[in-house]
């Protein structure tokens, strides 16, 4: 079977592979094609992947492409994982942001609906290839802000695409780490939108243990999701929040903390991606591949040092020295992708956290409403589990950021500034018209072409 990578040249394709190759022999998996626009990055990660792949003994196929229609012909899997405007986008996006006094992280508000607005036209495109060259292949986004995304996507009659997000399973990891226990034996039940989701219910070997974990601080401040907020207000939900819950509860504190260092994480990002890739550039895969890969993981572990310690105020993590760092095992996205593919390929079944279809699972929302829940994932489909009287406090913040972004697949569809003003109006981090205007006026004028209407 083949998986074709859609924006192969990003960063975290290396992890990817890493995480595969433990898996590809039981997941029936031997080739993996990959594509970008950015051929001379494509070129760097190609190496790094296939020393991964001979250091592991692995006999997974992986290689670059030039054109995306080779890429996704005879594909079973197609994951897209794009940044259109390359690293820079980003710091544009959340530095104009800035200037008007509004947060602007890429998956969050007008950070979000920018990043949307540059990806949503592109990616349809990519999927009208895919339905052409592989008609059968799933499609995983990877791409930000996910779920405005794959709600783009449905709407558009592509069926065959899930939504994929490493939070939720990255805190479920964590959380099983704290406890001193199997991840498979924990079941964690989340609810909600990507990037605006709760855990319902925490079950050890079939207990529920939720109201313990809410009231035992050390725990609160033991896992890094949780940590970043005030105990009070987990408690005052009494739920579990995803981490970017600290953008709504903590909004004054993000912005002063974001103002005070100058600038947000993207502008961090884009300088340690140009260091690394220069460095990169200078080295000989042939002679020294470990050293490169060495390299690659020291830049990629400053990366996700930087991860919301500039919203927080953090302090980042200790860094380890080149030579001793370890390729992470992919438990981010390529783990969430391919446990999925695992469940969809099985009769029993698994629990994942995916971005789908409502279905009816959460009440007050359209069946074709795009939500981020636990679903059961088999051979049967994917059945995102049924949330009966959720908190109208969740749901009223649920609601209002979905109408947001049907408002905004309609600005983006239309290529309307009128509608998008429309659209951030709706949303809690802007809250205003004579706002949301000036945001879309400086976005467009960033992005020539962004609003023909």
């Amino acid at each position: 079977m083949k998986i074709a990578v859609i924006g192969g040249a990003g960063v975290r394709t290396v992890i990817f592979i890493n995480g595969l190759l433990k898996r590809c022999r039981k997941l029936h998996i031997d080739e993996v094609a990959l594509y970008d626009i950015n051929k001379e990055k494509l070129q760097v990660i190609e190496k790094l992947c296939a020393h991964v792949v001979r250091r592991a003994g692995g006999e997974l196929r992986v290689y670059a492409v030039e054109e995306a229609r080779e890429a996704v012909t005879g594909a079973d899997y197609v994951v897209t994982t794009l940044r259109v405007g390359g690293d820079h986008s980003r710091t544009m996006d959340e530095e104009i942001a800035l200037r008007l006094g509004v947060i602007g992280q890429e998956t969050t508000g007008v950070g979000g609906f920018s990043m949307a607005a540059r990806t949503i036209p592109v990616l349809l495109e990519y999927c009208k290839l895919v339905r052409e060259c592989a008609p059968n292949a799933w499609i995983f986004n990877f791409t930000n802000p996910s779920g405005l995304v794959t709600q783009a996507l449905k709407g558009a009659g592509y069926d065959r695409v899930i939504g994929i997000c490493d939070a939720p399973s990255s805190c479920k990891f964590r959380m099983a780490e704290y406890l001193h226990v199997p991840e498979e034996e924990l079941y964690v039940e989340f609810f909600g939108l990507n990037h605006l989701s709760w855990i319902r219910s925490v079950r050890l070997s079939g207990k529920e243990i939720l109201g313990e974990l809410l009231e035992n601080d050390d725990f609160l401040a033991g896992v890094e999701e949780f940590e970043r907020f005030d105990p009070e207000v987990i408690r005052l939900t009494g739920l579990l929040p995803n981490e970017y819950l600290y953008y709504y509860y903590h909004r004054e504190k993000a912005l002063e903390n974001i103002q005070k260092a100058g600038s947000a994480r993207g502008r961090n990002i884009e300088e340690i991606n140009r260091r690394m890739f220069e460095e990169l550039r200078t080295m000989d895969a042939d002679k020294d591949p470990e050293g490169m890969l060495q390299t690659f993981l020291y830049y990629m572990q400053l990366r996700e040092n930087s991860y919301m310690a500039v919203e927080t105020g953090g302090a980042g993590r200790p860094l380890l020295e080149r030579g001793e760092l370890p390729i992470p095992e992919g438990i981010g996205y390529a783990g969430v992708m391919l446990d999925c593919i695992e469940g969809m390929q099985s009769d029993e079944g698994r629990y994942l956290v995916l971005s789908v279809e409502n279905q009816g699972a959460l009440p007050q929302l359209r069946a074709e409403d795009v939500v981020e829940m636990t679903c059961l994932v088999s051979k049967e489909g994917i059945r995102p589990v049924a949330v009966e009287n959720p908190p109208e406090d969740c749901m009223v913040l649920i609601r209002g950021i979905k109408h947001y972004e049907r408002q905004a697949v309609r600005a983006i569809m239309e290529s309307s500034s009128k509608e998008a003003v429309r659209a951030l109006m709706l949303h809690p981090l802007i809250n205003s018209y004579s706002l949301a205007k000036k945001l879309v006026r400086e976005y467009g004028e960033a992005y020539e072409g962004m609003f023909k209407n």
